[in-house]
């Protein structure tokens, strides 16, 4: 768990409009979670009112983009790193999120082999999966 709160922007390199993650809630060694509420005027909004399934993909790589900018500043960096969506396997979206919906998203983190990290990450919004992947994310050194 951070011990503590960090401005979500300390621990990603994202600006607004496609900020896709409120705040860091948890992180342990492997593991972290993050929230983020859909507001009305989020950039991935589609005219129903529900969220792009692209969207998802970007707010589980910006899950995984907070948990690794929080353990670079514990590690002494003074930026977070900078990743990119290397692959995106075996998404499965399971319906779309609507505005005012709480996302929580659960990152665990796997092997890293010469920059290149995976990841899993699930999605939650009232305890019901709303989307889960596998990526491999490449952070710049």
């Amino acid at each position: 768990m951070p011990n503590k709160r960090y401005d979500i922007q300390q621990l990603i390199p994202q600006r607004a409009p496609i900020i896709m993650v409120d705040e860091l809630l948890e992180a342990a060694e492997d593991r972290a979670v993050c929230k983020f509420t859909i507001g009305a005027d989020n950039y991935f909004l589609e005219p129903d009112g529900r969220l792009a399934e692209v969207a998802l993909i970007e707010h589980i790589a910006q899950s995984a983009s907070a948990f690794a900018g929080y353990r670079a500043l514990q590690a002494g960096a003074s930026q977070p790193p900078v990743g990119y969506i290397a692959e995106v396997k075996n998404f499965r979206p399971h319906f779309r999120p609507a505005v005012g919906d709480e996302l929580l998203t659960t990152i665990t983190m796997g092997a890293e082999v010469g920059g290149v990290s995976i990841i899993q990450g699930q999605t939650l919004t009232d305890e019901r999966v709303v989307a889960e992947t596998t990526m491999k994310i490449f952070v710049e050194k």
